[in-house]
């Protein structure tokens, strides 16, 4: 019997269940992977928007509404009310029909044959996607104790990177020789199979089953009251505008590396995916674990200060800001991509603790719903204006360099490099949204659990 099940009263919700830390580890792995699945899908046409935008025509500002806003609209808006579901019904159910119906439109977007059609299809995608992770932060919250769970949530969120990984890597080698859309089919299709290993092999934790001894789960509240009582609550306030901040800069730069690299630098689409494939895993492996245990150990350090959750990412961001610039500006190939690396690690470190500190200000059969309420603000922040700022400011640059005299080749390539530069600052703003969040979360956790006690 694990520890944490050990301390549990007889009768409780939670009684007769039993899950051994290798088993606890499996799920987390096997959450992560579906995680990484979904970023793969998510990414794959910003990994290829260079031939896309060659076979097509398109601007840079219809490949931002392609991966941004076309799989923001659902993605972000189903997303609480799937929450609201997941914290009544079985989440391993939701995550394996959404992980199949995100599969399927992924393979779908290699049958596209207009800018309306692929907008449909990653339309599908966002659908699909709604569901994985209110539940799968639920169910990482009730297998892992609190003095655990940012260093859980930035494990699980190294499915980003996996994702990337296997992104650039099918997109440098099945793309450069069987065609962009044959990618899209090499990626879809195997998700179907991990949804069934999954519900096969993931039990349904009890709600609170990671709680301290004495926790009973309540029956969950009407969603308008868990929004009502966030949004009241000053540090969530401003750390979801700060990760909905970072995510416009992560989303808005991550969509256009590879054209970047291609454009700036001269890179092959081989080149160029072989090299952000080490670059993101290496960089966001590390910046993701560690932006998580680094506010774990800091935590505990200090009675379990929660501000730390706060402060790690906000110094992380306020150095990411002139690495970032310096990868962009700065000559040399080689250059460029060492600093990348720094660079994307620092920019990593938010989503962990942020998702860990809105756990703490709600209660167990609260928090899907709170998770979706901040990916909610993150999504659509991030993925639904970041990529389309993104294009907006590099097709205007672009258009601007012309009128000065300007090649056009060499006008696309500097407008998408501005840009970015452009994109890059405003981890400065997001930072400053995390350091007002540290003034009160301490105080607002406190207010929340006396809530609860009441």
């Amino acid at each position: 019997m694990s520890k944490e099940s050990a301390g549990k009263p007889v009768g409780s919700p939670t009684d007769g269940f039993v899950a051994s830390d290798a088993y606890r580890n499996y799920v987390l792995f096997i959450l992560f992977l579906v995680y990484g699945l979904s970023y793969v899908d998510r990414q794959l046409l910003s990994i290829l928007m260079e031939p896309i935008r060659q076979e097509f025509n398109f601007s840079d500002l219809q490949l931002g509404l392609l991966s941004g806003v076309a799989f923001a609209i659902f993605y972000a808006t189903l997303g609480l009310p799937i929450a609201r579901y997941a914290d009544r019904h079985s989440r391993v159910n939701i995550i394996t029909i959404a992980l199949i119906v995100w599969s399927a439109a992924t393979a779908l977007t290699a049958q596209a044959t207009s800018f309306v059609q692929l907008f449909m299809a990653r339309v599908g995608v966002g659908v699909g996607e709604a569901g994985c992770n209110p539940s799968a932060y639920s169910i990482i919250s009730d297998y892992f104790p609190v003095r655990k769970r940012a260093t859980a949530m930035s494990v699980y969120s190294l499915g980003v990177y996996l994702g990337q990984f296997i992104g650039f890597i099918v997109a440098g080698y099945v793309a450069q020789y069987y065609g962009w859309r044959s990618a899209f089919y090499f990626v879809g299709l195997p998700g179907i199979a991990v949804a069934i290993v999954l519900k096969l092999t993931l039990r349904e934790p009890p709600r609170g089953f990671s709680e301290p001894a004495g926790y009973v789960a309540g029956p969950p509240p009407a969603a308008m009251l868990v929004l009502k009582k966030l949004y009241s609550l000053p540090s969530f306030r401003h750390l979801s505008l700060a990760a909905g901040l970072h995510a416009l800069v992560g989303y808005g730069l991550n969509s256009y590396y590879s054209a970047f690299l291609m454009r700036s630098h001269g890179m092959s689409l081989t080149e160029t995916s072989t090299s952000l494939a080490i670059i993101t895993l290496s960089g966001g492996l590390a910046g993701t674990y560690l932006g998580g245990k680094l506010s774990d150990v800091f935590a505990q350090r200090n009675g379990g200060d929660p501000r730390y959750q706060m402060w790690v990412p906000a110094v992380a961001l306020l150095i990411n800001v002139p690495v970032w610039l310096m990868a962009l500006l700065l000559p040399g190939q080689w250059m460029v991509l060492t600093l990348m690396i720094p660079a994307i690690a620092l920019g990593a470190t938010y989503l962990g603790p942020s998702i860990a500190a809105t756990h703490q200000l709600i209660g167990v059969n609260e928090r899907a719903v709170g998770g979706a309420l901040l990916m909610f603000i993150l999504n659509l922040i991030g993925i639904g204006l970041g990529p389309m700022l993104t294009g907006l400011f590099s097709d205007l640059i672009r258009d601007d360099l012309m009128t000065r005299g300007m090649a056009l080749e060499a006008a696309r390539a500097d407008g998408l490099k501005y840009a970015l530069c452009i994109m890059s600052v405003v981890n400065l703003w997001s930072a400053w949204h995390y350091l007002c969040a540290a003034r009160t979360l301490r105080e607002d956790v406190a207010t929340s659990t006396q809530r609860r006690a009441a």
